[in-house]
Parts: C-alpha cells; structure tokens; sequence
C-alpha cells in the first residue's frame, strides 16, 4: 500500500476542504485543547522538511514531551494569517522529512485525525475513503505519541460500517471513524460507540 500518495490524496481533500471556510471558521475551536483551525492546520505542515538535526533539537528544546514538542513547532506559524497556511499546506501535499517515515504513515494518520479534528466541531462531517482509514486506524494503535495502544488494552473493537476487527476483550462498537477518533483520546466521541467496552474506553479517555 502505498501510503505517501493516501497520504498526499488525504492533505488534498483537506486542502480543498478548507478553501470553503469562512474567515470566522478558521477561528473556530477544534477538537485539540486549546487550537483553532489555523493552528491544526500549520501542525499538520510542521514537521515536513525538517533534518533530523532540526527534529532532534525541538524534542531537545521541547523536554521530549508532545505538547512542548508541538506548541514550539506552532510559535513558528503564529504570525502566519489562513491564506498563508493554506498556501504552504497546498506546497507541501506530499509528505516530506519525519512525516514520511513508515512508509508515510505518519502523515496519512496525522492528516487524518486532524482533519476530523477540524470538520467535527463545526458539524461538517464527511465519508473517510476506506482505503485511508483501514491503515490510519491500524497506525494510530501502534505510534507512541497517540498512545492508541495503552488506551484500548484488554478491549476489543469492531467497526459497523467495514469489515475491520482487533483486540481481544470487551467488545466496543461503532464506525470506524469514531474508533479512530476513541484511538486518538478524542473526548465527545465515546458517546458514539456501544458494547460492553464502552465505559472502560469512555474512562481512559476522560469523558
């Protein structure tokens, strides 16, 4: 599977998505504490051609810890207006630098969490092609930062809209969409899912 192009396929229904925001839309919450849309945005573009040097020195400058990690690579797009982070996704649709690590992997599940991350809050839903949402949700699982593992353990999902499975334990059920978005500790969703693993799930999370 070729997961540079689902990859580049994913940040180009973003990028096309995002050209029919309005400006006050931009400015809306999303689900990421604390991020607008513009700053979910220039996340997704924030790791793409940086060397392994420059990589190595923000998770130095950031302690190793995600949240300092990406709030430093954030302050280098604050000055930075929607049309300008729009451009600069729309430049770098195919992944570059760590994004492309695993095959492009990174990229595929970053995109595709965060585009959700944007369309849920503002009640624009869409279909996520099966075909980019089968390796995201086996993607989110296995990368350390998500923490998808640790947060399903001893649970076992299973998606209603496509013939996808794993784990073993209590059963939680939904679309696979929102197994994704329960993956990634996204608070809101567990509501939309059902089976006996629900509330052990809806705990980890944290509502």
């Amino acid at each position: 599977m070729d997961m540079a192009r689902l990859a580049m396929e994913e940040r180009s229904d973003l990028a096309a998505f995002l050209e029919s925001l309005s400006p006050e839309q931009w400015e809306s919450p999303t689900l990421c504490a604390g991020w607008r849309v513009r700053d979910v945005v220039a996340h997704v573009i924030s790791y793409d051609g940086l060397g392994f040097r420059d990589v190595l020195s923000r998770f130095v400058r950031g302690r190793f810890r995600p949240d300092r990690i990406n709030d430093l690579a954030l302050a280098e797009y604050r000055d930075h207006g929607p049309e300008e982070v729009l451009a600069l996704l729309k430049a770098r649709l195919r992944p570059r630098g760590l994004t492309t690590a695993f095959g492009g992997m990174i990229a595929l599940v970053d995109c595709v969490i965060h585009h959700q991350d944007i369309r849920r809050p503002l009640g624009l839903p869409r279909s996520v092609p099966e075909e980019r949402l089968r390796p995201a949700l086996r993607g989110a699982l296995g990368a350390p930062v998500i923490r998808g593992f640790s947060r399903t353990r001893g649970l076992r999902l299973v998606a209603t809209d496509l013939d996808w499975s794993l784990g073993r334990g209590p059963v939680v059920r939904g679309p696979a969409e929102t197994l994704l978005m329960a993956i990634a500790g996204r608070r809101g969703v567990v509501a939309e899912l059902s089976g006996p693993g629900q509330p052990v799930l809806a705990r980890r999370i944290g509502g």
